[in-house]
């Protein structure tokens, strides 16, 4: 062999123990990566979802499912809402940003609890968000920090939905509150239905504060009720200041009688629960009486639509941790609604979850 020939088959030897190392790298960075987002469609299964809610486009027979933005599926980074959309409830597709909390915003987490509501020829968008730094007086040991549901609007369903108020909360903003969801009586006056957090007030509550024509406060809150006051409810020591009562996600709605129900959520001593409540006056002033939860198995904060064929559909998310939409068929049975039927067909669930019927 020549010193050429050698000299050659030292550089080849070179050349393979290079790529060889190159690919090796290339492995481990794919293998450590964050994981690949799911193609279109996507299957409920596939999709992040917490506090979902869903509009019904009867102009476009497309449904739109909103809830809290995922940079691993829309490829944005900015804390705000995202949108996926079907024709059909099963078959999705990959969900796009519709608002973006301004970075100048004196709130850097949150986006719980998208609604989206029409009023005044407009589509306005109600979200919760907070600040653990920005710290509220604290009480009996407590300490509370800025929590508020903030307004923004949009011509269009599909966004962009621009703040309103320069994101000046909707309650006051020493008052910690979330989950802020509309509600038209039937005078034709708009009011904010939401959650005080029971971090601040220890047994949480469901409060309602009157609204102008502009969505802005027109008046004090008012209590509904207390967490406390559902008779399933995990009852947390008050002299804990870490534990408390929680009250979620209410959202009103109307039977074919004229009667005024509330889905909201809470824990009982096996997780988190779909509730239900109704007012005797058939006002947002109550009483409220609490009836049976409609779901169990670490489920809630639902909300209520029809489906293009007029079918009253419940959505909810399932588990509380790393949760997932379930849907299921309702009954409008006057002076309440009950769960008829897991749409197992849409959202491919194989664990039957409890409800209140088989609890």
């Amino acid at each position: 062999m020549t010193i050429l020939a050698a000299a050659r088959i030292g550089v080849t030897a070179a050349l393979r123990a290079m790529l060889i190392v190159a690919l090796a790298c290339a492995t481990w960075s794919v293998a450590t990566a964050a994981p690949r987002a799911p193609d279109a469609p996507l299957l409920l299964p596939d999709m992040p979802l917490h506090d979902p809610w869903i509009i019904a486009d009867r102009a476009t027979r497309t449904y739109w499912l909103f809830t809290r933005n995922e940079h691993r599926l829309t490829g944005d980074k900015r804390l705000g809402i995202m949108a996926y959309r079907s024709r059909d409830l099963k078959h999705w597709q990959r969900p796009v940003l519709v608002f973006a909390l301004p970075e100048d915003s004196w709130a850097n987490d949150g986006a719980w609890a998208p609604e989206v509501h029409r009023w005044k020829g407009r589509w306005y968008l109600f979200s919760t968000f907070y600040n653990d730094a920005l710290k509220l007086p604290g009480e009996n040991g407590r300490q509370p920090v800025r929590r508020s549901t903030l307004l923004a609007s949009s011509a269009t369903l599909g966004g962009p939905y621009r703040i309103e108020r320069g994101g000046a909360p909707i309650v006051d903003a020493a008052r910690m509150t979330l989950d802020g969801s509309l509600h038209v009586d039937r005078n034709g006056k708009p009011w904010m239905v939401y959650a005080h957090e029971w971090v601040q007030v220890g047994d949480g509550t469901i409060e309602a504060v009157p609204l102008d024509h502009g969505l802005a406060a027109a008046g004090p809150p008012q209590l509904l009720f207390r967490a406390s006051d559902a008779p399933w409810v995990k009852r947390a020591d008050p002299a804990d200041p870490k534990a408390g009562n929680v009250t979620d996600g209410p959202e009103l709605f109307r039977t074919r009688t004229g009667t005024l129900l509330m889905l909201w959520s809470s824990y009982d001593r096996r997780g988190y629960v779909q509730s239900l409540a109704r007012s005797r006056s058939g006002t947002i002033a109550g009483p409220w009486e609490q009836l049976p939860p409609l779901v169990r198995g670490d489920s809630g904060h639902g909300m209520l639509f029809r489906t293009f064929k007029g079918r009253l559909t419940m959505v909810l998310h399932r588990p509380f941790e790393n949760a997932r939409g379930k849907l299921y068929a309702m009954r409008d049975l006057g002076d309440t609604i009950a769960v008829e039927r897991e749409l197992t067909e849409l959202d491919g669930e194989t664990r039957p979850v409890v409800t209140a019927a088989g609890d």
